[in-house]
């Protein structure tokens, strides 16, 4: 518990006390003021609970900190059906190149200019804090209309999903959602895909670094943009962890060199923008292997040159390890981590323009054994999806060397399209009212939560609600604060209109 702010209270707003509406821009900053980076929302479902209970509110928090409160209905809609809202807690947490900064202990510095909020140096918490805090604001209104209200905001959304995946909902008696877990304004979500996250652990059969390996250097790949491994998949950007493994396989081919410490990207979700690993050799061959990364370093500007225009190999001499990959399990790590499908693999021929399928090798972690890749699949169909992951179930097979395949978090299910969606046409109506625009219906490739509230509540219509947010999962992410003043009052009127 790190106690940055007081549990149940809003913290000083110090940032963004003159914008407006400051009924939602007030709990953002006090969420900001609370680090909750996945697998770290503790204070942040303990200051949830805390709020709900100074409203006198019913409140209950899970061992996985997910948190679920219940509001009555009011102004005329107490007996109407309930309704769910959605959220979830934790965030990506990134930082750009030299920032330090630690996020289990700091709050988010918010940033102002002009239409935008971002964050000095790392990734803003946006998604999902925007969403929440609409949530908590209705939760804190007493003149909004609006049937019983269901909160329930998860933990680990951005890590498999493993808050919902354990979340009991036999607790919950609403068969209607909205979420607020959504990108832009534009549009109203009501449909996406799945997903599914699994981990290749590759051991590295440790050994003492050979007495000729009498060099060692620091091998890096920075200046990436990274970004969110669904969003941004279509980008083709660089993969850092790829192009670390490409960088050590060159050096492979040719020399006798031995890796450790392989490390890299923040989140199965987010597409690394930075890789490490310590390379040794003997100092004669040294030279060779300059040259060697500098080619691909040119090689990399070039083929990278609208994707990833920063994208740069480091390679600095660096003290000797205490030990190395054997020099076979070297090799496995860096052909396993470019052999696995990453980025776009198919396109969906009922959408056009939507990606169907996608893989993102996300982080590279050591562990006793060696070392740990994580990775997110995103697909359209369970089918698909699993498909994919059978291939890197026979990759690993075929490599040998106790490389193992496992499933992590939640098997999220894709939440189809519902034409018919009662939620959707008063959604439609009342953004028609409130914006005097014509809402865009989307469905989109990302993977959310709702596939799963779908089939295990089961909530029979669901819509999700979003903002205006740029450069998810990165440290250039950022909301325009005069969408979240558009989207506020269209949030209020529907849910007034669910009698």
């Amino acid at each position: 518990m790190i106690g940055l702010v007081e549990p149940g209270v809003l913290a000083p707003s110090k940032v963004l006390g003159g914008l407006e509406p400051k009924e939602v821009l007030s709990y953002f900053e006090t969420l900001a003021n609370i680090p909750r980076g996945s697998e770290n929302e503790e204070e942040a479902a303990n200051w949830v609970v805390a709020f709900a209970k100074r409203l006198g509110l019913e409140a209950v928090k899970d061992s996985m900190h997910c948190v679920l409160v219940r509001k009555p209905g009011q102004h005329g809609l107490e007996n109407a059906a309930p309704l769910i809202l959605h959220g979830h807690l934790d965030m990506v947490c990134e930082k750009a190149e030299g920032v330090d900064f630690d996020f289990i202990k700091q709050p988010i510095e918010l940033v102002v200019e002009g239409d935008y909020i971002s964050a000095k140096g790392t990734s803003l918490g946006a998604d999902n804090g925007i969403g929440v805090s609409y949530i908590l604001a209705l939760l804190a209104s007493t003149d909004t209309p609006h049937p019983p209200l269901e909160a329930v905001l998860t933990a680990m959304e951005e890590k498999g999903k493993v808050g919902a995946g354990q979340f009991d909902t036999s607790q919950l008696k609403g068969k209607r959602m909205i979420d607020f877990n959504w990108i832009t304004d534009k549009e109203i979500l009501a449909g996406c895909s799945g997903d599914v996250t699994f981990h290749v652990d590759i051991p590295a059969h440790w050994e003492a670094v050979p007495q000729s390996h009498n060099a060692a250097f620091s091998l890096r790949v920075r200046g990436l943009h990274g970004g969110h491994c669904e969003f941004d998949i279509q980008l083709e950007r660089a993969n850092a962890l790829q192009v670390l493994a490409r960088a050590i396989n060159d050096l492979q081919r040719v020399l006798d060199v031995r890796i450790e410490a392989p490390f890299g990207g923040a989140q199965n979700n987010a597409i690394p923008a930075d890789a490490d690993c310590i390379v040794t050799l003997p100092l004669a061959q040294a030279e060779q292997a300059k040259a060697i990364i500098k080619k691909l370093d040119g090689d990399l500007k070039v083929e990278y040159d609208l994707a990833d225009t920063g994208i740069r190999l480091e390679f600095e001499s660096t003290n000797l390890p205490s030990r190395v990959f054997a020099d076979e399990a070297g090799k496995r790590f860096a052909r396993i981590t470019m052999l696995i499908p990453n980025a776009v693999i198919a396109w969906n021929t009922h959408v056009p323009d939507r990606v169907s399928v996608s893989n993102n090798i996300g982080t590279a972690r050591p562990i006793d054994s060696g070392v740990r890749l994580a990775s997110t699949i995103t697909a359209a169909l369970t089918s698909k999806k699993h498909e994919v992951l059978d291939k890197v179930r026979a990759l690993a097979g075929m490599a040998g060397g106790g490389v193992t395949v496992e499933m992590f978090g939640l098997d999220a299910p894709e939440f189809p399209y519902r034409p018919d969606s009662a939620l959707l046409a008063t959604a439609s109506r009342v953004y028609r009212e409130v914006l005097n625009a014509e809402p865009s219906v989307e469905v989109s490739q990302c993977s959310l939560e709702l596939g799963m509230f779908s089939r295990r509540v089961p909530v029979e219509d669901i819509i999700s609600i979003g903002t205006e947010l740029q450069a998810l999962h990165s440290p250039a992410e950022k909301v325009n604060h005069t969408s979240v003043a558009r989207v506020w009052p269209l949030v209020q009127k529907v849910v007034s209109q669910l009698g």
